[in-house]
């Protein structure tokens, strides 16, 4: 069998989704079971989702479990404003409400992301994170626009964090298994324990692997397949009542083959040379190699906190680093086996972060002045060597070329913001943050062999080592207002800075592109909204409409036959709605769904031969909901849950030409999951699908106009699968 499966109809799909809908929206998990609470710390404190007056969905415990999240993918699915994609399994690239760095900024050494990643409070700025559901998660938290106060680091679109459980003096265990299609199995064991009373410990093992997705007809292999092992162990220490400390490590290792792109040509182009032999089917590929996928994170971190009469001082000290290995056959034509044109890209990279937090969170005149005030350093060394090969089927065509890149980055900021009670109910923030930051780097292009025939980009490779360094500065203020109209309604409106940092280009087809730095970009985003609980917290509407204005804003676009080209080109205007609801009409049951509406465009955007000034930002659907629900119910003494989680997202485009070629489609996408647990929970046993409609959604497109081609890789087919899990 070859992975191809019929489409079920969007309006059976629809109908299915209302009979018991998904949760994606404000929070279902919390300390209150009744209303749906779940407890926050999006500004630094803790706080009720529906008391923070900034958009944020979050995800508690059992909501990741009940709608059966793995992925940063499947967040996205369930989140207004945000959208994934992908280039190869390991390296995601997010886009919050119209702003997200393209690959050829956020993956050469040189480059930032624009919506970041923070786990346990440490920065992820390489690398990725591994999947969720190998993480002893609390909740994750997304935070949408840009979060230049309190953050600070290079998240001028928003950022996502993930907060896992503390060690406590309840001892527990906890195993799960699962077996899917692909042969998927997996296995997850936890723990916590005291060892004294005041030095608990918890700790947890995770393995996963399938067989791949799709299916390389040249080595007879599936590729696109997964082998991830996460290991982590967390000790708190609680020497008074006045004093906490946690001391935390993981390690990540992923090890598994490829993901080879699916070619495919323009219908008027299908006899060409490079369009011969090709398999339709999109699950098969013709790569002559298979590739691969390794790598390795390792994060060690120390927190400490100490209440003190006028507050609470947090110190935060990390250490990150992320190695990255692959080959991806990126572009691969059977032209006349076993002869084959063939385009790929190698590398590795060695990251490591060391990142310290020093902050103070205190408040006076009984509660009328609460704030937060403190420092942050990040240093940062990055060495990547990537590389390109081309082969043809003379020798005279092939080459390969090498690009090596080592960056250091160091990044110095201080920070603060203050909540002001002005009259009861009415509050005033006022924040800031100051960050000056340098990145110094060495960047080379060689080719290490070179036909005589050798065509573009390769070809037109001339031989570079150069140097390049740039300091910048940025202040980024925050001015906000909320009103707590009653106990059940919040009004808020607010004002704010973001930055993201400038960089290099790294992998550059000339020495003056790699050594000549781009600059940061900013925006100023405006938001107003509302917080509000209804029918005795029966009904929970959240709303909030935003517009953000980029300056400077860091493009990269892909020059055909040459390279990635990164600058500052563009200015940009983005406007939006975002529409979060819950309603509980009756014990058991649940509905809720979001909404986001979206409106870019670049209002400046001219590079030469080009302008795409009134274009819509990549990565920016114009409409984007979802849907869900749940009911559980007893049974005897056991009982019974089950969800369904419908997704839909309309047409957007991968790069800022707005090419149809690089056309995002719109696409859906269909969850369900069903359990049964014992008295107590002490165990489950669930029943899930993922993708049940079998959509089949590109992650990203690369479009080669000179031969009319599109390299393809795509999401994840049907999958399903039961899971048992015991608690101790």
């Amino acid at each position: 069998m070859r992975y191809s499966g019929k489409k079920q109809s969007v309006l059976l799909l629809a109908g299915v989704a209302a009979a018991a809908m998904p949760a994606a929206v404000a929070a279902q998990q919390t300390d209150d079971g009744a209303s749906g609470d779940i407890i926050v710390t999006a500004q630094r404190q803790e706080q009720r989702l529906q008391d923070v007056p900034i958009s944020v969905t979050a995800f508690g415990a059992e909501q990741l479990r009940d709608n059966n999240i793995e992925t940063v993918q499947d967040i996205a699915t369930r989140t207004p404003g945000l959208a994934i994609s992908a280039v190869d399994p390991v390296n995601t690239n997010f886009s919050m409400r119209g702003i997200g760095s393209a690959p050829g900024i956020s993956q050469n050494a040189g480059g930032d992301p624009s919506v970041v990643v923070f786990v346990d409070g440490v920065y992820a700025g390489r690398g990725g994170t591994p999947d969720l559901d190998v993480l002893d998660l609390e909740r994750v938290e997304v935070l949408r626009g840009p979060q230049g106060t309190l953050f600070g680091k290079n998240a001028i679109g928003g950022l996502v964090q993930f907060v896992s459980r503390k060690p406590t003096d309840e001892e527990s265990f906890t195993f799960e298994g699962t077996y899917g299609n692909y042969d998927r199995i997996g296995v997850i064991a936890r723990g916590n324990m005291a060892l004294t009373d005041k030095i608990y410990l918890s700790a947890g093992l995770s393995h996963k692997q399938r067989d791949g997705f799709e299916y390389n007809e040249t080595t007879g292999n599936d590729v696109n397949d997964l082998n991830l092992t996460t290991g982590r162990v967390a000790l708190r220490f609680v020497p008074t009542d006045t004093l906490d400390i946690i001391l935390r490590a993981d390690v990540s290792h992923q090890d598994q083959k490829g993901n080879p792109r699916h070619n495919s040509c323009d219908t008027s182009f299908q006899d060409g040379i490079h369009c011969a032999g090709i398999n339709p089917d999109p699950r098969v590929v013709n790569a002559y190699i298979d590739g691969e996928v390794k790598r390795t994170i390792q994060t060690y971190s120390g927190e400490v906190n100490l209440d003190l009469p006028f507050g609470t001082l947090t110190s935060l000290t990390a250490l990150r680093k992320v190695k990255f290995n692959f080959v991806t056959p990126f572009f691969s034509n059977p032209i006349d086996p076993p002869a084959q044109i063939e385009s790929t890209s190698f590398g590795q990279e060695n990251n490591s972060q060391f990142s310290q937090e020093l902050r103070l969170a205190f408040d006076a005149w009984d509660g009328r002045l609460k704030g937060q005030t403190g420092v942050y350093f990040l240093k940062e060394n990055n060495d990547r060597i990537e590389g390109q090969i081309q082969d043809f089927p003379t020798p005279a065509g092939s080459g390969t070329g090498i690009y090596p890149q080592s960056v250091n980055a160091r990044s110095f900021a201080v920070f603060g913001q203050v909540d002001v009670e002005i009259v009861p109910s009415l509050v005033a923030t006022v924040g800031a943050r100051m960050t000056w930051e340098r990145k110094s780097g060495r960047f080379a292009g060689y080719k290490a062999d070179d036909g005589p025939g050798l065509p573009p980009p390769l070809g037109s490779l001339d031989g570079y080592d150069v140097t390049g360094k740039k300091s910048w500065k940025a202040f980024t203020p925050r001015f906000a207002l909320n009103w707590k109209a009653t106990d059940d309604v919040l009004l808020y409106g607010s004002i704010a800075r973001g930055y993201k940092s400038g960089g290099f280009q790294g992998l550059s087809g000339t020495a003056e592109g790699a050594s000549t730095p781009y600059d940061p970009e900013f925006a100023w985003s405006y938001e107003v909204g509302a917080k509000t609980d209804w029918f005795d917290r029966r009904l929970r509407l959240n709303i909030a409409a935003f517009r953000t204005d980029y300056s400077d804003l860091q493009i990269s676009q892909l020059v055909p036959l040459c390279c990635v080209v990164v600058s500052n080109a563009a200015k940009a205007r983005i406007k939006g709605v975002e529409v979060e609801a819950v309603v509980r009409p009756f014990a058991g049951f649940q509905l809720d769904g979001s909404y986001a509406y979206l409106d870019t465009k670049f209002t400046e955007y001219a590079i030469p031969g080009q302008d795409y000034t009134g274009n819509q930002l990549p990565r920016s659907p114009k409409n984007k909901f979802n849907i869900g629900g749940q009911y559980e119910a007893p049974l005897g003494d056991l009982s019974a849950k089950l969800r369904v989680d419908y997704s839909w997202s309309g047409d957007a485009y991968f790069e800022a030409s707005n090419i149809p070629q690089q056309l995002w489609p719109a696409h859906e996408n269909l969850d369900a999951r069903l359990s049964l647990s014992g008295p107590a929970d002490r165990w489950e046993l669930s029943l899930w699908g993922k993708n049940l409609t079998d959509e089949l959604t590109p992650t990203y497109v690369t479009y080669f106009g000179p031969y009319r081609q599109t390299l393809t890789p795509y999401a994840p087919p049907r999958t399903y699968g039961a899971t048992i899990a015991f608690k101790i």
